[in-house]
């Protein structure tokens, strides 16, 4: 038996959140998820949750429990969060960055890579890096 002969379907990477709410209306009302499923099936407070977007998944975790939660972050925890990225295809990247704008997201001008993609960098609240991209030659945008 090889690998390949065993089905995987999608992927969800997981984030630790230091608030789960600030980060859900971030993730719903700015990135476009929805909440498909908590840890707790009724209420507002939950420690977990499974996002999606069309075929795109994200799994958001506290990353404190709520009696040990701090009353701030951790700056240097958050400092780690640099390594993790996710980058989504966006046929039109200009339309994505004019949106994010009407948000109040703070936002700088899409660029061109040294790979010939156009890109959009923002942060999440928590610092984790989100990039919309889509190579030049594709762009709806140019």
């Amino acid at each position: 038996m090889n690998p390949e002969s065993i089905a995987l379907q999608g992927m969800a990477p997981l984030f630790q959140v230091f608030d789960m709410p600030t980060a859900i209306k971030f993730y719903t009302e700015v990135i476009g998820f929805e909440v498909v499923s908590t840890s707790t099936p009724q209420g507002e407070h939950f420690d977990w949750a499974l996002l999606r977007r069309n075929e795109i998944e994200v799994m958001l975790n506290t990353g404190y429990e709520q009696d040990q939660r701090p009353s701030s972050p951790d700056l240097t925890r958050i400092a780690a969060h640099e390594d993790t990225s996710l980058y989504f295809g966006c046929p039109d990247v200009d339309a994505w960055y004019a949106f994010l704008l009407t948000k109040g997201i703070a936002v700088e001008k899409p660029i061109i890579t040294g790979y010939g993609w156009k890109a959009l960098y923002v942060k999440d609240p928590d610092g984790y890096l989100l990039c919309f991209h889509w190579p030049l030659k594709e762009s709806l945008a140019q």
